[in-house]
């Protein structure tokens, strides 16, 4: 035991600088070359080494502390070979030499023509510098690329605060031809905090624009209006309704037969009737209570921990709080399933727990097949699959199944407010626009409208080099979203019930996650007309990922709309007295 603990003390020895962030004079520094791709996606990336550039002399390490999400985020750090120490400046030093065949030559101008930027790490700050330009002459066009790095390293006491690097020296492209490269390093003290070191990389003038502001509050006034609006219309409409039907209840039987009754009274009886499908309902209704905790989770922490500043830590937060929160999933879809009088219970948990990540990991590795066919270091590892299966298998799968059994046996007695007829209610015919699927269709209409500028800073924070940091604006308009859903279902199911329509549950929660239909639209117009994307790869990659962010949106949103809806029948046919 002694000797594993004195193994645990070296190793954390000799790797505690680049962690703590501490550093001794002359102490090494380590500078990790990351990838390498186009400029107009940033998603795209390739090793920086898949292009034929040279490794310094200093003798190679690996990058041990590997995550999960740098995995699944494309991160291939490799050791740069350059010798830098902790203040000691270096001059113009030539590191390495190539020489530059046909092939060498074609891959480069292939990177120029194309913008390539690489991205390295110093300390866990990110670096970025650019491959090469285009030089247009007369004579025709020149292709060059840059073959001297010149690291200024700012430090603060014993830590690095930051870290800028200029591309010099400028090679033409010549078959044939040796090109050296060269690095330099210059230390200068800093007053930056080591703190605030990862402000320089954040952009306010893009984030906090008055267009930012004035979206949240105009989201926000939306929100005023419809819920003044929604309480004025039901409290209006209701209070005449159950006037009208008090006074119904003094009139015989002969007389109420002979009365002109309408109105959502009528289908008290069909009301809380089972959704069709009840197993996929509850199971999409148990997915999303589990979605909405996680989202709110990861900005909460977000927020509080800033964790834009640490590579990775967004994800793994994520993915860490999903399979933590499994009983969750469990719970609210086992009790729904079990209130709706669900028998195949086991079925039910196992499509709870696994449609979700059965979607995502069957989009990831499709879109993973084609990075292997383009070489990219988006390109998944056989063993992080392996990994997130074991996730699934050995962590989701029993919290679930722990929540399945809880919300059958605490929530799984129906408690509706009226009894259920044997035989259902025939629907009447009504107008066009009260049909369900034209319900649907214009329920996520507010609710997109309420976000839709957000989504332009999410998407290019995602798709383009802007860091994205402003959480609190993220948690604004996350609420602001919750309540307009709410408000937007709540007055679509009192029209279907008014029109005598029964089947409130499904048109209730698509009728939400209609949202998600809007934003994936969107998000090809922002594909077309905001990104320069092209090829299989990006364009797989891109609609990929946009169809998983806008299905976990819908079942989110639709959750929310389902939820605060049930809580809105509940509530309107536990008032009315039911002979």
């Amino acid at each position: 035991m002694s000797l594993l603990f004195l193994c645990l003390f070296f190793i954390l020895g000799v790797n505690a600088d680049e962690h703590t962030h501490i550093y001794n004079d002359n102490e090494e520094v380590v500078l990790w070359m990351n990838t390498v791709g186009p400029y107009h996606n940033r998603q795209e990336t390739y090793a920086y080494f898949s292009l034929p550039f040279c490794v310094g002399s200093k003798d190679t390490i690996n990058h041990y502390h590997e995550t999960l999400s740098e995995a699944l985020q494309g991160v291939e750090l490799e050791f740069s070979g350059l010798e830098i120490e902790f203040k000691a400046d270096i001059a113009s030093t030539p590191y390495c030499e190539i020489q530059l065949t046909k092939e060498k030559q074609k891959a480069f101008i292939y990177a120029v023509k194309n913008h390539y930027w690489y991205q390295m790490y110093l300390d866990d700050l990110p670096v970025w510098g650019i491959v090469g330009e285009v030089e247009e002459t007369e004579s025709g066009t020149n292709y060059y690329i840059w073959t001297h790095k010149k690291f200024e390293i700012g430090y603060n006491g014993k830590q690095i605060v930051d870290v800028n690097l200029t591309s010099e020296n400028k090679v033409k492209l010549v078959e044939g031809a040796k090109i050296p490269f060269t690095y330099e390093v210059i230390w200068k003290k800093s007053s930056i905090k080591f703190e605030d070191r990862f402000d320089k990389y954040l952009d306010p003038n893009f984030f906090q624009h008055r267009i930012h502001w004035f979206s949240i509050f105009n989201s926000f006034m939306m929100v005023i209006f419809l819920v003044g609006l929604v309480s004025m219309i039901l409290m209006r409409t209701l209070r005449k309704d159950y006037a009208r039907y008090s006074k119904d209840e003094e009139l015989d039987d002969m007389e109420r037969d002979l009365g002109d009754e309408y109105g959502w009274k009528q289908v008290h009886g069909d009301v809380f009737r089972p959704a069709s499908h009840p197993m996929l309902f509850s199971a999409l209704i148990g997915a999303g209570h589990q979605v909405t905790l996680v989202v709110l989770s990861v900005i909460i922490f977000a927020i509080m921990g800033e964790l834009y500043t640490e590579r990775g830590s967004l994800l793994s937060t994520a993915i860490f709080v999903y399979a933590a929160t499994s009983p969750v999933n469990g719970y609210f879809g086992g009790s729904l399933y079990a209130r709706m009088g669900g028998k195949i219970w086991i079925r039910q948990m196992l499509l709870s727990a696994f449609m979700l990540p059965a979607l995502v990991c069957g989009t990831a590795f499709f879109i993973n097949f084609i990075a292997i066919y383009y070489h990219a270091s988006r390109a998944i590892p056989f063993g992080t699959m392996v990994a997130v299966t074991c996730i699934c298998i050995f962590v989701i799968l029993p919290l679930t199944l722990v929540g399945t059994v809880l919300g059958r046996n605490l929530a799984g007695q129906p408690d509706y407010p009226c009894r259920i007829n044997a035989v259902p209610r025939p629907i009447p015919e009504k107008k066009w626009f009260m049909e369900p699927a034209v319900i649907v269709i214009l329920g996520g209409v507010l609710p997109f409208g309420s976000i839709f500028i957000e989504m332009y800073f999410i998407f290019t924070s995602f798709w383009a080099y802007k860091i994205y940091y402003v959480y609190g604006f993220m948690l604004l308009v996350f609420i602001i979203l919750m309540i307009v859903t709410v408000c937007v279902t709540i007055v679509c199911t009192y029209f279907l019930l008014n029109a005598e329509d029964y089947r409130w549950q499904w048109t209730s929660f698509l009728a939400a996650a209609s949202t998600s239909g809007y934003v994936y639209m969107y998000s090809f117009y922002y594909f077309f007309f905001k990104t320069k994307m092209y090829g299989l790869f990006q364009t797989a990659f891109y609609f990929g990922y946009m169809a998983l962010f806008s299905l976990a949106l819908g079942i989110m949103c639709g959750t929310v709309g389902y939820v605060g809806t049930s809580f809105f029948v509940r509530k309107i046919y536990s008032t009315v007295k039911i002979d």
